[in-house]
């Protein structure tokens, strides 16, 4: 009976497939016909039967039918369709070819004959090889059956100044402009802030960023995705021969009447190349109206406003919308009696009565040498779109010096971190006080959509809701559900929330004074600033947004929020000692004196007998290795500095109380009787030691460690084990920024010639 019937009925029964014993298919059938009834009878989809037949054979499955183009130039389209097999890749000896059919022994031979090669079967059900095969073969004709699958059919048109190069008649191929434009089109339409058009072996996805989330919108067929990108390209005034280098164009185009700018981005990845389209809706420049702010944070901007010189800087991660805020500001301000430039890199909207630059390193046009230039033209408002590097940070401060007021974006997580973020550009303490009138840190939220926003009640809150309820105190007014007009997101828009660090004498004194991160804060919420998580769990109270947005977006910052909190134990230290960083100890409780505010404090300075004329610079070693101990403190001693030394936390902590003149703390991080950590914790808290300079030596090479002890207040970190040379260096560097002076004792060369 076997012999009448199909080879595919033969492998469902020996693969034990349900009802593969009532099957019957002649052994003439198409191999399409069988497929189709072995997977009706069998319940079973054809990629599953693929893997028995695969089996079966000794074979492999295709798993991805990504064709080579060498492979394709083998064997003719008309061939191919007919025997529905797809070329894959090849070799001087061998190709290997996706097919349903691996028992037609008539087929091997043809494909032997044709491409002069060995074939390779790989299993593939014959439907999605058709459909493969058109794909690969015949591009327009699977780009038409693709435009059914898009919605957008606004009338569009492109302005650009290059669309019809060489050699690219299959890429202005009219189905592939026409699925091209109607992507970008349903992008416009929807709401998009960027299109995402991504390749991989498997073929490529074109994703919306909607309201800051990416949706996927629809799968390209690998042929297709390249199309459409060179299409893009095009679109851009892109060069369509470089694939391997990035490239950055811009373009506009006309959706049903309106005009919208396009910033088109391309990278190489891996062979293939993804395009990300910025859609910048021309029409809509903004206004702070626009912004929906609150009437406090109004009032704060139209204070910040008001100065004549300066620098106002604006900062928050990519896509925070810090530019948006800054064009808002400028329209403020941009009136016949102001002279306003701007130096950006791109000009995202082109705004009247304001001179824009466009930053072209190519022609020799940066942020710091268009920064000069503009200096020269009397202006009155100068916009930055970022500060970058040293350079460009000491213009803007000069410009701000000399009657300039600077608006500028720098890239920092919270408001208070831009004094830090400038010092590390370069700036001094002392410059950065007199210029910055103020920062504004900002993130996006979704807004609830109005249509479908449900009321909360706080009996009817779900487990995950009410968990974060407990964890923000806050109960929710509104929660998201989904409706067509926010395509099922229960969100439509998005709103800024702030969070204003504005410098008054207290804190410009404290900056100047070279108070800590942790400090400033402390001190900037004591006069008032709002964190970004209470401004957004604001949002929430008045039914603006939801509180699972606030936590998607700002969940991390209620976890950073004890920067704000007081001693004497951080939350920092408090998780630490929970995963393991150390066993909790009584260290000498801090003094009882009142507690000093980092504006009233006074300025470093080295205690007395410290150094200098009265002395050498003396220095507290901390560490329970008895060994690495002696050798740090020969180090120290050979290169001028008297040294005192303790076995533990806790003793350090005895001799600091008991040695006013100590200049500076060099501690291990695991030492017993009070670790590396908590000593420093306890030091900050000691009115008379919080701003001496410590030190911290780490055996392990871990960033987020090194990074998370200098948030918690370490000046300056050193890696075990020490090199003398490298260690006095350090040592030397955190005492001069603490403004003690080291001169007159032996060089760190010196040092090293004498440790050996």
């Amino acid at each position: 009976m076997n012999a009448q019937q199909h080879w595919l009925v033969r492998v469902a029964r020996e693969a034990g497939l349900d009802g593969s014993a009532a099957l019957s298919v002649a052994p003439t059938a198409p191999i399409e016909t069988a497929w189709e009834t072995v997977c009706r009878t069998c319940d079973i989809d054809e990629e599953q039967l693929a893997e028995r037949v695969a089996r079966h054979y000794g074979l492999e499955p295709a798993q991805e039918l990504c064709a080579q183009p060498a492979a394709l130039k083998l064997l003719p389209a008309e061939w191919a369709q007919r025997h529905n097999v797809l070329p894959l890749r090849q070799d001087d000896d061998r190709i290997v070819v996706a097919t349903a059919d691996p028992a037609n022994l008539l087929l091997e031979e043809e494909i032997r004959f044709t491409t002069g090669r060995q074939p390779i079967f790989r299993v593939a059900g014959p439907s999605r090889l058709a459909q493969e095969v058109v794909n690969h073969y015949s591009p327009a004709t699977a780009a038409e059956s693709l435009l059914a699958s898009v919605s957008a059919s606004a009338e569009f048109e492109v302005r650009a100044e290059k669309l019809d190069p060489e050699d690219l008649e299959d890429v202005n191929a009219s189905p592939i402009i026409q699925l091209t434009q109607a992507i970008l089109a349903e992008g416009v339409q929807q709401g998009a802030s960027d299109i995402h058009i991504e390749t991989t072996r498997a073929g490529g996805i074109v994703r919306y960023r909607i309201d800051g989330v990416l949706v996927t919108a629809m799968q390209l067929p690998l042929p297709i995705v390249g199309r459409v990108i060179a299409r893009i390209k095009v679109i851009g005034d892109l060069d369509l021969a470089d694939r391997r280098r990035p490239q950055d164009g811009r373009a506009r185009i006309d959706v049903a009447g309106k005009h919208y700018d396009l910033r088109v981005s391309t990278v190489p990845t891996r062979g293939y190349e993804k395009a990300v389209i910025r859609i910048l809706d021309a029409s809509k420049v903004p206004d702070l109206a626009a912004l929906g702010l609150l009437e406090r944070e109004r009032a704060v901007f139209d204070r910040l406003m008001q100065y004549r010189d300066g620098i106002v800087l604006v900062t928050g991660p990519t896509g925070s919308g810090k530019t948006t805020t800054l064009y808002a500001l400028l329209r403020e301000v941009a009136t016949e009696e102001v002279n306003v430039m701007t130096v950006e890199d791109p000009v995202e909207y082109e705004l009247r009565g304001i001179t824009q630059i466009q930053v072209e390193p190519a022609q020799g046009v940066t942020f710091a040498s268009a920064l000069r230039a503009i200096l020269r033209q009397d202006p009155d408002v100068v916009l930055v779109g970022e500060i970058r590097d040293r350079e460009t940070a000491e213009i803007a401060v000069q410009a701000s010096m000399t009657g300039h007021l600077v608006l500028a974006t720098l890239h920092t997580n919270d408001a208070v971190g831009v004094v830090r973020r400038l010092g590390d550009l370069g700036l001094d303490r002392a410059s950065i006080a007199e210029t910055l009138r103020g920062a504004v840190a900002q993130r996006l939220l979704r807004r609830v959509c109005p249509h479908c926003a449900a009321r909360c009640e706080p009996e009817s809150l779900g487990p995950e809701l009410r968990q974060l309820a407990d964890r923000y105190g806050v109960c929710p007014e509104l929660v998201a559900t989904g409706c067509r007009h926010c395509h099922d997101k229960g969100y439509r828009g998005r709103l800024a929330v702030m969070e204003f660090f504005l410098v008054d004498p207290a804190i410009q004194e404290a900056i100047s004074a070279g108070t800590t991160y942790t400090e400033l804060c402390r001190l900037a919420l004591a006069r008032g600033m709002t964190t970004l998580l209470d401004a957004g769990l604001e949002r929430v109270r008045r039914g603006d947004t939801t509180l699972e947005e606030v936590h998607r977006v700002l969940g991390a910052e209620a976890e950073g929020n004890e920067r704000f909190e007081l001693p004497p134990r951080t939350a920092a230290a408090e998780r630490s000692d929970a995963a393991g960083g150390g066993a909790a100890t009584d260290l000498p409780a801090p003094t009882a004196e009142p507690r000093q505010s980092p504006a009233a404090a006074a300025p470093p300075h080295r205690p007395e007998g410290t150094g200098g004329p009265s002395g050498p610079v003396r220095v507290l070693l901390a560490d329970d290795q008895a060994v690495d101990r002696r050798m740090a403190a020969m180090m120290l001693r050979q290169a001028g500095f008297e040294v005192l030394e303790a076995p533990s936390g806790r003793a350090a902590a005895e001799l600091l109380l008991a040695h006013p003149d100590v200049a500076m703390l060099v501690t291990d991080l695991q030492m017993p009787d009070g670790d590396g950590r908590q000593l420093l914790h306890w030091l900050r808290q000691v009115p008379r030691l919080a701003r001496m300079p410590v030190l911290v030596q780490t055996g392990t090479p871990e960033p987020a460690l090194e990074a998370q002890l200098m948030e918690e207040g370490a000046d300056d970190y050193v890696r075990k084990p020490l090199q003398p040379a490298r260690f006095i260096a350090r040592v030397r560097a955190t005492l001069r920024r603490a403004g003690i002076d080291t001169g007159g004792f032996p060089s760190a060369g010196d040092t090293l010639r004498r440790a050996g």
